[in-house]
């Protein structure tokens, strides 16, 4: 009952808001017949880079709608309701190519009147424009890069992350497995950098949670063909090698971002073991199987529209949208300053099917979110686990807490 009281009182907060607009319409209509105020503008830009690629399993293959379908739901969820308070809220998106000029793309973007971006680019990217976006007065809301450097080293006061960071995932992965008794893991990882990132988060996870890597092995990426004829027979035949000299231990780790090979380590290890991290059992901020929480209405509503299941950068999207969405509702202005100034008070939260109002960390602008655990069918859990306790919220349990962050916001 008490976690209903929020609720409701900010549900009567939005029915005074709604008929406060409508008296308000009705007076301007009387003052001036035939004259309907024309709608308030709230522009989002949507900037990503993204461009057709291959995966070591064709179902893995990016959609090439994959972030935008999520925020053009969440824009028709914004008009429903401010279509009552005289706002409208228009998306504009701009594909570069992973290598694109982000700065120049945010230009155009400004120039056609964005007062919000949403982001899908690299770090290196988003640090290129985003003090520009600060000085524009624009706020950024990062949906797509997981580095941990844009939060803490990096880490700005105009820039909000949806996206969950590598040590998020990895937290909620290790819990898990500690929570299982399974506390014994070996670390295959790719020599990518990305992969070497996940790596350190799974090893800082290791060591925070009492889990023990007793082995690591790195996986170099030769260059070769990723499908071949005979592809199947010698991943068969490679893979049990591979894994043949490792200690006793209950996990296998997996860290390859980049799609090399840990699609293939699944049921080829040479012990029957469980693979867990970007293969097999994967931490992820959303499931395209998840139904709990009200999770079935989102998905059937984002596949009616889209033909097809909710991924993780959609979720992502849609929320940011919804964020914004949420905080001009509150507020009843399109104000840049008076958003960030309402998602940045302890009115503020946002529900996001995952079983609670989300909140963003006050220290670097992470929002606290729990972190789906799922194979490629089914939802497996959810974190953080039973037992992990933290004296604000348990999500705090998941990525860097405040007494260990680096922010120093400018």
């Amino acid at each position: 009952m008490k976690r209903a009281a929020p609720r409701t009182l900010a549900l009567s907060f939005v029915i005074v808001l709604l008929a406060f607009s409508a008296s308000a319409a009705c007076a301007q209509e009387a003052e001036n017949p035939g004259e309907a105020a024309a709608p308030a503008e709230i522009r989002i830009g949507y900037l990503r880079a993204y461009e057709p690629q291959l995966a070591l399993s064709v179902l893995d293959i990016p959609p090439e709608d994959i972030g935008i379908a999520g925020a053009d739901v969440a824009i028709g969820d914004n008009n429903t309701t401010g279509r009552f308070l005289g706002q409208e809220f228009i998306l504009e998106a701009v594909t570069i190519p992973f290598d694109g000029d982000a700065a120049a793309a945010y230009r155009d973007l400004r120039a056609g009147g964005v007062q919000f971006l949403l982001t899908d680019i690299s770090a290196e990217q988003l640090l290129s424009i985003v003090d520009t976006a600060a000085e524009d007065g624009v706020l950024v809301f990062n949906v797509g890069a997981a580095d941990g450097i844009l939060r803490e080293e990096e880490c700005r006061a105009n820039l909000f992350h949806i996206a969950p960071t590598r040590s998020m995932l990895a937290d909620a992965l290790a819990q898990y497995l500690v929570w299982k008794q399974w506390r014994r893991w070996v670390l295959l990882y790719g020599s990518h950098e990305k992969d070497r990132r996940f790596a350190d988060a799974l090893r800082r996870a290791a060591h925070r949670f009492g889990g023990e890597i007793v082995a690591e092995k790195l996986f170099e990426d030769t260059g070769t063909a990723r499908r071949t004829d005979t592809g199947v027979t010698l991943i068969q035949r490679h893979m049990p090698v591979f894994t043949q000299d490792l200690p006793e231990h209950d996990v296998v780790l997996v860290a390859d971002e980049s799609e090399v090979f840990g699609t293939y380590v699944p049921y080829r290890t040479w012990v029957p073991r469980p693979v867990a991290g970007t293969a097999g059992l994967v931490p992820s901020a959303w499931h395209p199987a998840s139904e709990q929480w009200g999770g079935t209405q989102i998905q059937n509503r984002f596949e009616k529209a889209s033909g097809r299941r909710m991924l993780s950068k959609d979720m992502s999207a849609w929320t940011a949208v919804r964020v914004i969405g949420e905080a001009a509702t509150r507020t009843g202005s399109t104000d840049p300053a008076d958003i960030d100034a309402f998602i940045r008070s302890e009115d503020f939260s946002i529900a996001a099917f995952k079983g609670q109002g989300l909140t963003f960390r006050p220290w670097n602008r992470q929002l606290r979110q729990p972190i789906f655990l799922g194979d490629t069918r089914s939802v497996i859990s959810t974190s953080p686990q039973e037992g992990f306790l933290h004296q604000v919220s348990e999500l705090d349990t998941l990525g860097v807490d405040e007494p260990e962050t680096q922010c120093r916001r400018r």
